[in-house]
């Protein structure tokens, strides 16, 4: 008997003070009930995952202490963990691996913080995820596969985002809605999944198609909680529902002008007219000999919902103006041109007028429309898309370094090319790439600025999350999933804190480096709060490596 009451005193000793069995954070509150053992934090100047949390809690809430980042491997010490809320931070960037070692979780949700993208592919560390709540967040993209990984769902709430043009792939590809719709009519075989899509800014125009034919059809046991989606643009459609609009198929741009030839006097005033037809809305931009000499406005007027005019003033028409003016209009399915010559009738017809000032090549006036396309746990991929005589026979040269650098690492790509990867990218360091015609220097619209992020952890260095910000772009940029937009200046004096820091270490041969509340897990209430910036000190990144990709080929999965 005296050696069993030793052995339970033992016993009891190593239970109190092992790690993780009772303590409970500062600040915070723990309790037990017949589903476990709760850690409560709410409003305390946390700032990042304790990397102390006690590893026997099936549920923790962590709200209102303005956590910035959820970094690799999070709670990946918390096994048991079942329900993890993380309402009302300011989260703007979630590792692929923060979800690391989290099996058993069933319940996730990051209401109200500043999340621009998700890493979908970290969903599949949780497979029995069934409730995903992502509302009040600023969510613009979601990939064709982003439900991939998530086939036990039961709840998913995208409502209060910026979500503007998804496609209804999203959903047709998910594993649940494709189980669901093989046993349509098999009652007891499928459990109901509600989904929460309102409160977006819809853009209802021809990319919006087979969303809103999706949401028209859709039916149990798939569930709307709110099915009156409603369009905030384009104008004609701007607060009208899914239900009472028609959607066309979107087209190319298609380019004419009523006039392709026009001859007037010295001295007058010239309009040329150009009307395009697309689906959506394209850009239209005037190429001609002068127009980095003499350049004139453009006026853009909308004729219907898929028509608009362009019209080029030429004030007081010189000799130097006469020539082949072209307007060309792109999408993102393609372009089209249409050309009209500008003559110059002659006073006195014994004396000629001078040849006209030749027109530069097609290649010179090339429009190169060029895009951050994806992201992942390495780098980017860029895309880019020319309209050249001859595609089969056209070289390019990406131009690529860092932004204050005055040299660019120049990378020649051949003919029937499109994509190109950058990987390994250095943390908090402003870059600048360029795609041009072979050996042409770069010209307006065909450059892309963009800032990396810190570092997740010392420990992480050859799994790194970059953390990409676009903060220049002299064309309009399409993001793709996995961007982060820079949402405010506090992210900007970050970043030129950690250069300033960086830098003055690199000089010197040096590398870079609340009150308790009580209440239990489901009845406290949280408030959203505004406004912190971390400094970061980490290790640069090894040198950048780069790997071409072919059109067509294999591409790194959206994140």
């Amino acid at each position: 008997m005296d050696t069993f009451n030793i052995a339970l005193r033992i016993a009891l000793a190593f239970y109190l003070i092992t790690p993780g069995s009772s303590t409970c954070l500062i600040g915070c509150s723990c309790t037990d009930d017949n589903l476990g053992r709760s850690l409560v934090c709410m409003e305390t100047s946390m700032g990042r995952i304790p990397e102390d949390v006690p590893h026997n809690f099936t549920k923790i809430r962590i709200e209102n202490c303005h956590l910035t980042e959820l970094p690799q491997g999070s709670f990946s010490r918390v096994s048991a963990l079942e329900f993890l809320w993380l309402n009302f931070n300011e989260i703007t960037l979630m590792n692929i691996k923060s979800l690391e070692g989290l099996a058993n979780l069933t319940e996730l949700r990051l209401q109200g913080n500043k999340l621009t993208s998700v890493p979908w592919a970290a969903f599949q560390d949780t497979p029995k995820l069934k409730i995903l709540d992502l509302k009040h967040n600023r969510l613009d993209v979601l990939s064709e596969h982003a439900l991939r990984h998530l086939p036990a769902l039961t709840y998913l709430d995208l409502s209060f985002n910026q979500l503007s043009v998804i496609s209804k792939d999203v959903f047709t590809n998910w594993p649940l809605y494709q189980s669901a719709e093989k046993s349509w009519g098999k009652e007891g075989l499928v459990s109901n999944v509600v989904l929460a899509l309102h409160d977006n800014p819809w853009v209802c125009d021809c990319r919006l198609k087979g969303f809103v034919e999706f949401i028209r059809t859709v039916g149990p046991p798939i569930i709307l909680m709110n099915s009156y989606l409603k369009c905030s643009g384009p104008a004609s459609k701007a607060d009208k529902f899914f239900h009472e609009i028609q959607l066309k198929t979107c087209m190319k741009p298609v380019a004419s002008a009523p006039e392709t030839n026009i001859t007037l006097p010295l001295g007058a005033n010239a309009t040329l007219t150009c009307l395009v037809k697309a689906r959506p809305g394209p850009t239209i931009q005037w190429l001609y000999s002068l127009k980095i000499i003499r350049g004139f406005a453009a006026k853009e007027t909308q004729i219907n919902e898929e028509t608009i005019s362009s019209q080029l003033m030429i004030p007081s028409l010189h000799l130097a103006d006469r020539g082949l003016y072209t307007c060309m209009a792109n999408n993102f399915i393609g372009n089209s041109s249409v050309s009209i010559l500008v003559n110059i009738s002659s006073f006195n017809s014994s004396y000629p007028l001078p040849p006209p000032v030749p027109m530069l090549s097609s290649d010179e006036n090339t429009y190169i429309d060029i895009r951050i396309a994806k992201q992942t746990v390495y780098g980017i991929t860029l895309e880019w898309h020319a309209a050249t005589n001859n595609p089969a026979e056209t070289w390019f040269t990406i131009h690529f370094g860092k932004y204050d650098s005055p040299k660019k690492e120049l990378i020649y790509i051949g003919p029937g090319i499109n994509s190109y990867s950058i990987t390994d990218l250095l943390p908090v360091t402003k870059y600048e790439v360029c795609v041009t015609l072979k050996n042409h220097p770069p010209r307006e619209g065909q450059c892309i600025v963009f800032v990396t992020g810190s570092d997740i952890s010392e420990m992480e260095q050859r799994e790194r999350l970059i953390h990409i910000i676009v903060i220049v772009c002299a064309m309009v940029l399409a993001v793709p999933a996995g961007m982060y937009a820079c949402t405010t200046e506090a992210r900007f004096s970050c970043f030129d804190r950690c250069m300033d820091l960086w830098k003055k270490r690199m000089r010197h041969g040096e590398d870079m480096q609340g009150t308790e509340r009580q209440g239990t897990f489901d009845s406290l209430q949280a408030t959203s709060e505004e406004g912190l910036c971390k400094d970061s000190e980490e290790k640069p990144k090894k040198r950048r490596k780069s790997e071409e990709r072919f059109k067509g080929g294999s591409a790194a999965h959206l994140y």
